[in-house]
């Protein structure tokens, strides 16, 4: 049984991170909804991959407006995901299993069910009056600056109880927390703490970016003039004053002393795709008074070329924080065919291996998504079986966040592919079928089986997990770096190419061919040579 207490504290350090979708993971009940019985029976499988954590997206009381990111109530159990008990042996088992548990916390905004904001819109007096950013109109009626949301329109909708407008930096029905009053961070940090006392290992916190805004309201610059209009309009505004504000830092700091104070809890920042993302990430995680490691969206943003994955790498090699690495999330194009080569085919399985290989060997932890172990593709879903708001607001030049959402098939001849015994809330599509957990169970050349060797290669040679970053000078479409700590040194190369390409002799290593989208990795101790260890088809 995992001892939260014990040894390795910094377990975080390099530690490989299984997010959990839990809407889309298992189904135990056949009502098509994934739940916290059908994770639990499943951690097997997540454990035999070689992880050291699961991410669980939020399973709090929700209207489920947002799938769940939109709480009503921060310290209970969505009865569609099941029961607290449900909760306690699913922590129960992945501790038993050695699986530390982060569970999402949703503290930039709330429902507008969440009891907070039923008490605070209803006067500019009661006890919660400030515990949102409220606003009075501008002279003319409209709302008091030019923000807008993410999910489309202004950021304000208008409250006829108080006469004023609130701020919502997504769906209206999601309300701008004002983390600027300490008794809002109170209540959150409490509410951090019931879970932390019941036994998890820490938070993935949600759009920290968002946390804080200018307290004087200035209005956003438009981008300059000459590009297109965007689809999504939120790209029209340079976001200097509705987010990433230097405040964040204090509450950051209020995050870690509650994790200190619970031996080997973590906290895990999600960083927006804004203009310095990444140092962002290092800003948010540098020192012992911020949170212990953050990931961007900005990696799911970079286009597949040569100069993009370069970039990457060299982002990995900076001083400072301690950066996460995430490719394929509930909110974004699966990586597998948001960097397709080939869009008009299915991707090669050697690159599905390649971008594998590339993310366990980076410096920094690492963040799986749920089904990237089995190659899964992102499914192009018809406008009718939408359920993303996002979505439904921008279709068809934005066609959101369900094809990344789709269920987990676990049982290739199984009705409801293992997922349920009913009608899955999305569809699930015949070619994930084809690469069902049991299907690939009976496939030694299957991309599960990869992923559990180099996810054990990783854990083998700790220059991989922990060790610094150095690039290596090679010519296009070549990459490659150096993971190197004081005893051993790994050479990671990659063929970011369908063509098969002589790779030159470096570092004592080769000179050798690479295959399509091919990856070597030689370990060596510092100042020795030795043969290659691990190679991709």
């Amino acid at each position: 049984m995992l001892d939260r207490c014990g040894t390795a504290n910094e377990w975080w350090r390099g530690a490989v991170i299984y997010q959990i979708y839990p809407r889309s993971f298992a189904d135990s009940n056949g009502d098509g909804v994934g739940d916290l019985p059908g994770v639990t029976a499943h951690l097997d499988h997540v454990a035999r991959l070689g992880v050291d954590a699961i991410w669980l997206c939020p399973v709090f009381t929700s209207p489920q407006r947002d799938f769940g990111y939109d709480v009503a109530d921060h310290t209970a159990i969505d009865p569609i995901f099941g029961t607290m008990d449900d909760f306690d042996a699913m922590i129960a088992r992945a501790h038993a299993l050695g699986l530390r548990v982060l569970i999402d916390q949703v503290w930039s905004h709330t429902s507008d069910k969440h009891s907070w904001f039923t008490q605070s819109r209803v006067s500019r007096t009661n006890p919660a009056a400030d515990w949102y950013v409220w606003a009075d109109a501008s002279a003319d009626g409209t709302p008091p600056n030019n923000w807008l949301s993410v999910f489309g329109g202004a950021a304000w909708t208008w409250e006829p109880r108080r006469r004023q407008y609130y701020l919502h930096h997504f769906l209206s029905h999601q309300p701008q927390l004002n983390l600027h009053n300490a008794e809002v961070q109170d209540a959150l940090l409490e509410t951090g703490r019931f879970w932390l006392d019941r036994g998890v290992d820490g938070f993935r916190l949600d759009a920290i970016d968002f946390f804080t805004h200018d307290p004087a309201l200035r209005s956003n610059p438009a981008v300059p003039p000459g590009r297109p209009a965007p689809a999504k309009l939120f790209g029209q505004q340079v976001h200097l004053h509705d987010m990433m504000q230097p405040q964040t830092h204090g509450f950051l700091a209020r995050i870690r002393e509650l994790t200190d104070a619970y031996p080997g809890a973590v906290a895990l920042g999600e960083v927006s795709s804004q203009d310095g993302a990444f140092d962002r990430c290092r800003g948010y995680s540098s020192g012992t008074d911020k949170l212990h490691m953050a990931y961007s969206l900005r990696a799911t943003r970079q286009d597949f070329t040569w100069a993009g994955m370069r970039g990457l790498v060299e982002e990995a090699a900076g001083q400072g924080g301690w950066l996460c690495w995430s490719l394929s999330n509930h909110d974004v194009e699966r990586a597998i065919s948001r960097w397709n080569p080939q869009p008009d085919d299915a991707p090669d399985p050697c690159f599905a291996q390649l971008l594998m290989a590339l993310q366990l060997s980076i410096r920094g932890s690492v963040v799986v998504y749920q089904g990237e172990e089995l190659g899964l593709t992102e499914v192009q879903l018809t406008a009718d079986q939408l359920r993303d708001p996002f979505g439904i607001a921008y279709w068809p030049e934005f066609r959101g966040r369900d094809g990344s959402r789709t269920p987990m098939p676990w049982a290739q001849s199984a009705d409801g592919g293992g997922f349920t015994t009913g009608t899955p809330w999305l569809p699930l599509p015949h070619a994930h079928l084809r690469l069902a957990v049991d299907a690939q169970e009976r496939d030694p050349g299957a991309m599960l089986h990869a992923w559990r060797r180099v996810l054990a290669y990783r854990r083998a040679h700790p220059a991989l997990v922990t060790g610094g970053l150095r690039l290596l000078d090679l010519a296009e479409p070549l990459l490659g770096f150096v993971r190197e700590d004081e005893e051993e040194q790994v050479v990671c190369l990659f063929n970011l190419s369908a063509d098969v390409m002589a790779v030159p002799q470096a570092l004592g290593v080769g000179p050798h061919v690479l295959g399509p989208y091919g990856t070597s990795f030689t370990a060596m101790p510092v100042g020795h040579v030795m043969a290659r260890e691990f190679a991709s088809a």
